[in-house]
């Protein structure tokens, strides 16, 4: 352990997302991998760590989890992407235009 937390996104087999946080990036992505969480990503994989991102706090990286679940398959293939522009413009979109 490193002292941070992280928020992050998995591509499921199904080529669904995940996204989830942890204080333990490798260990919780050893468990994705074998299944041992069990839930959504047990019955999908493999699933491939997409994106992750280290916080400070583990609310911070919850906040991020959570924001995440709430968005767009769109915005969360922008994120991965790395296209900040595009997830202005879907935020932009979503909003109504503003």
């Amino acid at each position: 352990m490193d002292g941070y937390f992280y928020a992050y996104l998995l591509r499921c087999r199904d080529g669904t997302y995940y996204a989830g946080h942890t204080d333990d990036i490798d260990q919780r992505m050893a468990q994705h991998a074998t299944g041992a969480l069990g839930g959504y990503t047990s019955r999908r994989l493999p699933v491939t760590l997409v994106w992750s991102d280290r916080f400070l706090t583990r609310d911070e990286a919850f906040a991020a989890e959570r924001k995440l679940k709430g968005w767009s398959r769109a915005k969360k293939e922008a994120l991965i992407a790395g296209d900040w522009g595009l997830i202005s413009q879907l935020a932009r979109n979503r909003q109504g235009g503003r």
